[in-house]
C-alpha cells in the first residue's frame, strides 16, 4: 500500500467527523423565509407609533448614582427600571390609561394613551404624600389592581431602596384623574413616619393573584439584589453581586402578602407570609414572574424567571388562608441538556408569559433569556405543554413533573438578543398568538462584550465581589442597538421576527411591554417602556383583523373590580378553541390590561364561551354562554349578569 493510499485511511476518522458536523449543521439550520413570504405574513399586521405625553418640568438624568462599591459598574446597576402598564384607571370602560416608570426622572406617571380620548386629563406624577421616602431609592414598576376591592383601580408601586407603596383610588375625589385622586399607604406597616426605617428591598417583579383560593387577591413580590443600599452614593459596602452566574441563591428574598381586608379608612391590609418558598428559590435574583391556573383548579401556578440561575415552576397546592407552592421540574433524558429543563436551567431568566401557542387548550409559556451571538448565547425558552389534557397535567404536577418541552431552537424563537419583557397576544385576531419581546441592555459607544465574556468564564468564587466585575459606565455599550422583536407564526409551525417589516425594530434598549385595547376597536395595542429613552405607544392598525371578544369580567359586588384569575375559553364556528384569563400583571416591568382579549378569526355569529371563576367567598363557579363577537362587560358572582 502506497503512502498516497494510506493517507485517506489514516484521516478517515477526521473526515467522517467533519462530514458529520457539516451534516448536523445543515440539518439544524432553520429554513429562512423569503422576502415575499415575510411581506405576506406582515400584511396582516400594522402598528402606528405615537408619542406618549409625560409631565414636564422634571430634572433628567442619564445614569443613576449608586453605592460606591458599584461606581465602576453604575451603567449595569442603572439598567433596569423602565416600566409600563395599560389599564382602565379612570373607570371609563376603556384600557386607555398608562402608568409609566421613567428612569430618566425616577418618577411614576399616569397619562392617557395617545388616541382620541387623550384630553380627558393632564399627565401627572403620582405623589407618595407624607410617607417617609429615603433619598437613595428609585421606582421599578407599577402594577394596577383593585387592592381594596371597591371597584376602583389602585396602583402598587415597587422600588429599589424601600418597601412598596399602595396608591388607593380615593372615592371622595371627583373630576378628572390627578395626583389628588390617589391616597398613599404602606404595603408593609411600621416603616417609619418622618424617617424611613424599613428594609431596603430591591424589588423587580410583582404579580397579583388569588394564590390561596379564598376569593381575594394576594401579592407576590420578587426582590433582585439582597436588602441593602444599592443606590446610596454616600455608602461604601453593604452590597454584593450574585454568588454564581448559573446557580446563585444570595439575592433578595421574595415575599407574599395575603389580603386580610381594609381598615376603617378603606386602606387595604395584607398579612406578610413567611417561608412560602424554599430558601434557595426565594433568594434567586428574580426579574420576572407570572401566575396562571394551568391545571384547571382555579389555583394559579407561579413561574419565576431568575437572572443568575434556576428558574422556578411552582405548582399551587394552597388552601384558604395558607399559600403552598411546590417546585416541579421537567423530566430529564440523555439527549436533553439540563439548561433546557423546566426548573433546572442555568440560563439568565428575565421575564415570562403564558399563552396557548398551539391551540390545544393548554397553556404554554415563553421565557426570555440572554441570547446574543458572540456575547452570551443562551436561548429563549418556548416551553410547549405536552400533557394530553388538564387532568393528565394535574396528575403530572402532583407527582412533581412539569410536562413542558422547549421547542425554541426548531421553531425559530431561540435567539433574539439580551431579552426582557415578553407578551403574547393575538394582534390580528386570527385566533393565533404572536410574541412581542423587549431587547437590549446598555447603549453607548465602547463595546464591552469582551470584558463580559471574561467574567462569564470566571470562577463563581470571585463574582460575588463587585470589584471583580469589569467596568460598565456611561458611554459603554452592551447590546445597546438590539431591537424589539415581534415573532409571528408561519403555516409550517415556525416563527419569524417581523419587527423590521412592521417598523418596530428601533435600535433602543426596551424593557417593559403592556398590551390592551385602548380605543375599544377590538384590536390589541402595544405600549413599550424604553430604558433611558422616551416610551412609545404602538396603536394597532391591522388592515383586515378578524373578529374578537373583549371581555371585562368584574365582581358582582363591586362592578369594575376585575375577577383576577377568571378563565375563559371560546369555541369558534369552525371548531377551534381559544383560551385566555384575567391577568393580574405578570412579566418583567410591563403589565397587560385586565380585559380578556380573544381573537376569533373569521367568526361572524355567536360563539360558545365557557367561564370559570372564584367568587369573593372562594367558591368556584362556571357558566356556558353564547356571545356575539365584540366587547362585553359581565358581572360574576354566583352566576353571570350583564354589566
Amino acid at each position: 500500500m502506497t503512502a498516497t493510499t494510506r493517507w485517506p485511511r489514516r484521516q478517515l476518522a477526521g473526515i467522517v467527523a467533519v462530514l458529520l458536523m457539516i451534516g448536523m449543521f445543515a440539518a439544524s439550520r432553520l429554513p429562512e423565509s423569503s422576502a415575499s413570504d415575510r411581506r405576506a405574513l406582515a400584511s396582516a399586521f400594522a402598528f402606528v407609533p405615537r408619542s406618549i405625553a409625560l409631565p414636564g418640568g422634571l430634572p433628567h438624568q442619564d445614569i443613576r448614582e449608586v453605592n460606591q462599591d458599584y461606581t465602576h459598574i453604575d451603567a449595569w446597576i442603572s439598567s433596569v427600571g423602565a416600566g409600563i402598564a395599560m389599564n382602565d384607571l379612570d373607570g371609563d370602560g376603556l384600557d386607555n390609561d398608562l402608568c409609566i416608570v421613567d428612569p430618566r426622572t425616577d418618577t411614576v406617571s399616569v397619562t392617557p394613551t395617545p388616541d382620541a380620548g387623550q384630553d380627558r386629563y393632564a399627565p401627572f406624577t403620582v405623589s407618595t404624600g407624607t410617607l417617609p421616602m429615603p433619598e437613595a431609592m428609585a421606582p421599578m414598576g407599577c402594577a394596577p389592581a383593585d387592592l381594596d376591592e371597591d371597584g376602583r383601580m389602585d396602583l402598587l408601586v415597587y422600588f429599589w431602596g424601600r418597601t412598596p407603596v399602595v396608591l388607593r383610588a380615593d372615592p371622595t375625589v371627583d373630576g378628572p384623574l390627578s395626583a389628588a385622586s390617589y391616597t398613599p399607604s404602606e404595603l408593609v406597616p411600621g416603616v417609619g413616619t418622618d424617617t424611613y426605617v424599613g428594609p431596603q428591598w430591591n424589588s423587580n417583579a410583582v404579580t397579583i393573584a388569588d394564590f390561596d383560593g379564598d376569593g381575594h387577591q394576594d401579592v407576590y413580590l420578587g426582590n433582585y439584589f439582597p436588602d441593602g443600599p444599592v443606590l446610596d452614593p454616600t455608602v461604601s459596602g453593604g452590597v454584593a453581586m450574585n454568588d454564581s452566574l448559573s446557580n446563585a441563591a444570595n439575592g433578595g428574598a421574595d415575599h407574599f402578602f395575603r389580603f386580610t381586608g381594609t381598615s376603617g379608612e378603606g386602606t387595604p391590609t395584607f398579612q406578610q407570609l413567611q417561608d412560602v418558598l424554599p430558601a434557595d428559590l426565594s433568594a434567586g435574583w428574580v426579574l420576572g414572574a407570572s401566575a396562571v391556573d394551568v391545571d384547571g383548579d382555579q389555583l394559579p401556578e407561579l413561574y419565576l424567571a431568575q437572572d443568575h440561575g434556576r428558574d422556578a415552576m411552582l405548582h399551587n397546592r394552597s388552601v384558604p388562608g395558607e399559600i403552598r407552592l411546590e417546585p416541579v421540574q421537567g423530566t430529564s433524558s440523555p439527549t436533553l441538556p439540563k439548561s433546557k429543563r423546566v426548573g433546572a436551567d442555568s440560563f439568565k431568566g428575565m421575564a415570562v408569559d403564558w399563552g396557548d401557542l398551539d391551540g390545544d387548550g393548554l397553556y404554554d409559556l415563553f421565557v426570555s433569556n440572554i441570547t446574543t451571538s458572540f456575547g452570551i448565547e443562551e436561548s429563549n425558552f418556548q416551553f410547549m405543554n405536552t400533557a394530553g389534557s388538564r387532568a393528565e397535567l394535574r396528575a403530572d404536577l402532583q407527582n412533581g413533573v412539569a410536562p413542558w418541552t422547549d421547542t425554541s431552537s426548531t421553531t425559530g424563537t431561540a435567539w433574539s438578543g439580551w431579552a426582557w419583557d415578553v407578551k403574547m397576544g393575538d394582534f390580528a385576531n386570527s385566533g393565533e398568538l404572536s410574541i412581542a419581546q423587549a431587547n437590549g441592555f446598555v447603549r453607548g459607544e465602547i463595546n464591552r462584550w469582551p470584558q463580559l465574556q471574561e467574567l462569564a468564564t470566571a470562577n463563581d468564587l470571585v463574582v460575588e465581589d463587585p470589584s471583580w466585575w469589569p467596568n460598565l459606565r456611561s458611554g459603554d455599550d452592551l447590546a445597546g442597538d438590539q431591537r424589539l422583536h415581534f415573532f409571528v407564526g408561519t403555516p409550517d409551525g415556525r416563527y419569524v421576527d417581523l419587527a423590521p417589516e412592521l417598523g418596530l425594530d428601533v435600535p433602543v434598549p426596551t424593557r417593559g411591554i403592556a398590551t390592551g385595547d385602548s380605543d375599544g376597536d377590538g384590536r390589541l395595542d402595544l405600549a413599550v417602556a424604553r430604558q433611558w429613552d422616551q416610551p412609545v405607544f404602538y396603536q394597532n392598525a391591522a388592515p383586515e383583523p378578524g373578529a374578537s371578544l373583549g371581555l371585562t369580567l368584574s365582581h358582582a359586588d363591586a362592578p369594575g373590580s376585575p375577577v383576577v384569575g377568571a378563565e375563559v375559553s371560546a369555541t369558534t364556528a369552525d371548531g377551534r378553541t381559544v383560551i385566555g384569563r384575567v391577568d393580574g400583571g405578570g412579566g418583567h416591568s410591563g403589565k397587560r390590561s385586565h380585559q380578556v382579549h380573544l381573537g376569533l378569526g373569521d367568526a361572524t355569529g355567536p360563539v360558545s364561551v365557557h367561564l370559570t371563576w372564584r367568587d369573593r367567598s372562594g367558591q368556584v363557579h362556571d357558566a356556558d354562554l353564547q356571545l356575539d363577537p365584540g366587547r362585553h362587560s359581565l358581572l360574576l358572582g354566583t352566576d353571570v349578569e350583564e354589566g
